[in-house]
């Protein structure tokens, strides 16, 4: 029989961790969030009035069981998600300012992610697929989401991949991965911090000249915080400030400017790069207008990129 086509399958997931962040926020209190880079994506992208899904696997407690609800909240997809008898894996934000943090996640329920476990024909309707952070570094999850980014670029489906750096389980161990997704990938998001951190520089240029050879062809968005952000492509290349507006929380604000990038290539991909930017900009300031992670709505995001300036350089 062949695989029946639904046709409210999503056209974008995010592949990796979905993970709860526990955050200290007195000498003996602590709050929760729902959070990881490919999950915030894959919310940032529902948000934005995609058919969306997060591809990757959560704990049957009640981590995963917030995750889960968060997720239906989201309207993601929830086929793509895959609850298992794992402990979950948690980030303990043990300092605010400068963020400092652990992971907890000795064989948690993100690696055991499957797949093959997914709706019979979710890559037909897919249109983009998006990697990066800890899932593309702790095995056996990373080989597997590899070889999927691998399979779906053959396929003739585009690939998203942000790194999103972190310290501890990013060392050169990681060098190969990092170069195999910046070849496989049309869209690369990095800040400045990323590329000082992956390529173990202090000049972050070296970093972004390093990605521009293996992937010349690739659209490549550099963000810098408050200092606002880069597109380039092939020899495009063009800059922004983000809007004036009342910074509440900048969490997920990276996660949300990637979303904005793709939400504007899958609507208009031949539209110039200054408006893709704008609106990539005008996504990850949204982000910032609430407390934890907000995802960017459609409206706002409309109205705050009116107020952008995108100079061509």
């Amino acid at each position: 029989m062949a695989d029946i086509l639904h046709p409210d399958l999503p056209h974008f997931v995010a592949f990796g961790e979905a993970l709860t962040d526990l955050i200290r926020i007195g000498p003996d209190r602590w709050r929760s969030a729902c959070g990881g880079s490919p999950w915030n994506v894959a919310v940032a992208m529902s948000a934005l009035g995609r058919l969306s899904a997060f591809g990757g696997a959560i704990s049957q407690d009640l981590f995963g069981a917030e995750i889960w609800q968060c997720s239906q909240d989201a309207n993601l997809d929830m086929r793509f998600i895959q609850q298992l008898p794992r402990p979950p894996l948690l980030a303990i934000v043990h300092e605010l300012d400068p963020p400092r943090y652990f992971f907890i996640g000795q064989d948690s329920a993100d690696l055991h992610f499957r797949p093959e476990g997914l709706p019979a024909g979710w890559m037909r309707s897919l249109r983009w697929a998006h990697f990066g952070s800890l899932g593309l570094v702790r095995e056996p999850l990373a080989g597997r989401l590899l070889a999927l980014a691998q399979t779906l670029k053959s396929e003739g489906r585009l690939i998203s991949y942000d790194p999103n750096f972190r310290a501890l389980a990013m060392d050169s161990r990681y060098d190969d991965t990092l170069a195999q997704m910046c070849r496989l990938a049309d869209v690369i998001k990095v800040s400045d911090e990323d590329l000082r951190g992956l390529f173990r520089v202090s000049d972050h240029r070296l970093g972004l000249a390093q990605i521009a050879a293996w992937n010349p062809g690739a659209w490549l968005l550099l963000t810098r915080g408050a200092a606002g952000a880069t597109l380039y492509h092939g020899v495009e290349e063009c800059s922004g400030l983000p809007p004036q507006i009342d910074v509440i929380d900048t969490v997920g604000a990276g996660d949300s400017a990637l979303a904005g990038l793709l939400d504007s290539l899958m609507r208009n991909a031949g539209a110039p790069a200054e408006e893709h930017l704008r609106w990539a900009l005008a996504a990850g300031a949204a982000a910032c207008t609430a407390p934890g992670f907000a995802p960017p709505r459609h409206g706002l995001v409309a109205a705050l990129a009116e107020d952008i300036e995108v100079t061509k350089n």
